[in-house]
């Protein structure tokens, strides 16, 4: 079979077609460097002119979304590369009205526009990239702490008001970055999971916002749903109109043989990202890889780990899952 190009390949694995090569992509963090529109550009597209992946999945910090209502976070030495938050900005359930809608034209908001800009231009035409969108309960469990499901369930009006303005706020952030060439979202789902919610609180509280965030990326080609966590809400959220979803498969079920069947496009997955990538070898990322192709017959499926790379990967374990897959 002709190589194809990135897209070519990206397109064909997500209709189930043969390839002529599974398509791969990892990312990581990048702290320090992720709360300024330059480096995080720098980073990101330095990290894949090493490894070549088949598309780019952007990494911003989670406190993107939310800096410009006042949300207070530092790096403080997390080997996945996330922030530690300091005090909430919701502290009342009254707080939820309180929220101002964000002008994506400023502040923090501005800044990661910028940054994908920057990326784009920097990886050229070439290579697809995604950008990860918080949900809206996501975003607003790092407003709120260890308030959010308390509020969910005693003042669940209070806690809609809020989520009324995170995702209208997110919708004009997704409209206005649309000149970068983006391919499209990572949409990123903490809170879809039984060790969590029920599936009815998360048809209430999560599934309605979720889907308007989709519904703002017409014209993306390449959107990807990411379940965080174990015990996830697979079913109930495989009819989402993305191309592709993420989830901690070689941590939690489904399966990917399993999911196959439950989901008509991308599977994103088959690496684990601690036994494997983090403390394996070469040899059992290579192991790992041929398993994972032999599951899903290889189609419909995209080499990938369940959520970030650890900081500390190996190199030699990254660069033997990108090698597994051929050039």
């Amino acid at each position: 079979m002709p190589k194809m190009t990135k897209r070519e390949r990206l397109e064909a694995t997500i209709a189930g077609h043969p390839v002529d090569r599974p398509a791969i992509a990892l990312w990581r963090h990048w702290p320090g460097d992720d709360q300024r529109a330059a480096t995080l550009a720098r980073a990101t597209v330095d990290f894949q002119r090493t490894y070549d992946f088949d598309f780019v999945k952007c990494m911003p910090a989670s406190n993107y979304c939310l800096a410009d209502w006042g949300a207070e976070s530092r790096w403080m030495g997390n080997e996945e590369g996330t922030r530690e938050w300091g005090k909430r900005v919701i502290q009342h359930p009254d707080d939820w009205a309180r929220l101002p809608l964000l002008d994506p034209a400023r502040g923090m908001l501005h800044e990661m526009h910028r940054a994908m800009q920057l990326i784009s231009q920097g990886l050229g035409r070439d290579v697809p990239f995604i950008w990860t969108i918080f949900n809206p309960l996501a975003q607003a469990k790092n407003l709120a702490g260890d308030l959010l499901l308390c509020h969910m369930r005693q003042y669940p009006d209070a806690l809609k008001a809020g989520l009324e303005t995170i995702t209208e706020s997110t919708i004009r952030f997704v409209e206005e970055v649309r000149d970068t060439g983006v391919a499209g979202i990572f949409l990123a789902l903490q809170h879809a999971t039984y060790d969590l919610l029920s599936e009815a609180e998360y048809r209430e509280f999560g599934r309605p916002y979720d889907l308007r965030i989709l519904g703002a990326t017409e014209g993306m080609w390449f959107n990807v749903l990411h379940l965080h966590g174990e015990h996830v809400m697979f079913d109930l959220v495989a009819d989402y109109p993305v191309q592709a979803i993420n989830w901690h498969d070689r941590e939690t079920s489904p399966s990917l043989a399993e999911a196959k069947p439950r989901f008509r496009r991308a599977l994103i997955g088959g690496l684990h990202r601690i036994h494997t990538m983090l403390r394996g070898t070469p040899e059992q990322v290579r192991a790992e890889i041929r398993t994972a192709i032999e599951e899903t017959e290889g189609r419909r499926l995209v080499i990938g780990t369940g959520c970030v790379m650890f900081l500390t990967t190996p190199v030699g374990n990254i660069r033997a899952a990108r090698e597994a897959v051929g050039s």
